[in-house]
């Protein structure tokens, strides 16, 4: 039996899932396929229960990886296959090029003089980034990846000569021997072009949840000032639209948990940076479990911010840059037609698994969540099980974790 374990994706859950194993003493490898470790708690302005910026609990993390010996990571990493049975697996894994030099090198000034641009995948499109770049500003491993694919001819000539640059870099496979597998491949925000009716994609000023946690976030496109992404102008008519796409059959068949406190954490943010302005949170059921309901409370005592139950059908845009709804108070049994500045839309968490396939023989619900392989030494932790907080995440993980120390130690 092999005593290692594989921990798939490197987000808080398979962080925290490698580091405990680890750290009982058994080898870990963490198979991530973004050039960063960290996961969605990456991408956040802060995070609960504390409202701290994601560097604080994720540096912790990285200071115990680059600790133990135990650990060995992969990023740009895919699994392709596993072979053999529990307590003796062969995993193939395939690695991406990065195109740089393996030590933390600073190519800023290199990738400044780049012509080519693309929209920043850690941004969610609201900023742009060179073919050179680092992928987030706090990434771990500090290395910048070469994008070879949006390099301008006057780009390639640039850094074909240049040292620490490798641009013919080819992928290659490589085999893990492991005796457990941790499936932590988390969660991705619902594809918000598909919710036409929320004007997702087409209507300007309409923003998802998360591209608003980018705006909020001091490393973020707007250096934290929460604004307009047409003008930059500050908000005074805010709207947060519940439920986009979750709760609904012909999108997310269930409640995803986690986009109530998001708005309500997101309500806390607007109050702070711009007291003036006006909020409205349109919703079908408001969830704060257990004591994220002192959050709610806090939110609703708010004088700036209004919760009306109804659900939104339309949004569209409207003159000035400024986005209408229309919406269904369902209190009051009146249709409302209502505009607004800013629009916030509360997409749900959906399963990274969702609509692609995974090469492991574990089966996935209608929803793309794990739903077994435990008998063959394969374990899910985090929200590749189901929709969670940062708290409960690391508790699946820690849970994930040891099942499988128990099946490598063949218990």
């Amino acid at each position: 039996m092999s005593n290692a374990i594989l921990v798939v994706g490197g987000g808080f859950a398979g962080l925290t899932a490698a580091i405990e194993a680890a750290e009982l003493g058994h080898d870990v490898y963490i198979v991530e396929k973004s050039p960063w470790l960290g996961g969605r708690v990456a991408q956040l302005n802060k995070y609960f229960p504390k409202l701290c910026p994601p560097s604080c609990g994720l540096e912790i993390q990285f200071q115990r990886i680059r600790k133990n010996p135990r650990i060995k990571f992969f990023t740009l990493a895919e699994v392709t296959g596993l072979s053999g049975s529990k307590g003796n697996y062969v995993a193939k894994v395939r690695l991406s090029p990065r195109r740089t030099a393996p030590h933390s090198v600073d190519l800023g000034l290199l990738s400044a003089t780049l012509e080519g641009e693309t929209p920043s995948e850690f941004d969610l499109g609201l900023s742009s980034r060179k073919p050179l770049y680092k992928p987030m500003p706090f990434a771990f491993p500090a290395r910048y990846v070469l994008d070879v694919d949006h390099l301008t001819r006057s780009d390639k000539a640039r850094v074909a000569g240049a040292r620490f640059l490798f641009p013919s870099e080819e992928p290659k496979d490589i085999e893990l021997n492991v005796g457990a597998v941790v499936v932590a491949t988390g969660w991705k925000p619902y594809d918000v072009t598909r919710l036409s009716n929320l004007g997702a994609g087409a209507v300007k000023n309409c923003v998802s949840n998360m591209q608003l946690e980018r705006l909020a976030s001091a490393c973020g496109p707007t250096r934290g000032r929460i604004q307009r992404p047409t003008d930059g102008r500050a908000p005074h008519d805010v709207a947060f639209v519940q439920c986009a796409g979750s709760r609904d059959r012909n999108h997310l068949n269930y409640c995803s948990y986690i986009c109530c406190m998001a708005t309500f954490k997101q309500c806390l943010y607007m109050a702070e940076q711009h007291p003036e302005a006006r909020m409205t949170v349109f919703y079908i059921d408001l969830r704060a479990p257990g004591r994220y309901v002192k959050v709610l409370e806090k939110v609703q005592a708010l004088p700036n911010v209004s919760f009306v139950k109804g659900k939104v059908a339309d949004v569209v845009q409207a003159e000035g840059d400024r986005v209408t709804l229309t919406v269904e108070d369902a209190v009051r049994g009146e249709k409302l037609t209502l505009t607004y500045d800013l629009v916030v839309l509360a997409t749900g968490m959906q399963p990274s698994l969702a609509g692609g396939t995974m090469p492991l023989p574990m089966p996935v619900d209608e929803d793309g969540f794990v739903a077994g392989g435990e008998d063959a030494g394969i374990f899910a932790a985090g929200c590749a099980r189901m929709p969670l907080d940062v708290t409960r995440t690391a508790q699946s993980a820690t849970a994930a974790a040891l099942k499988a120390v128990q099946t490598v130690q063949g218990r």
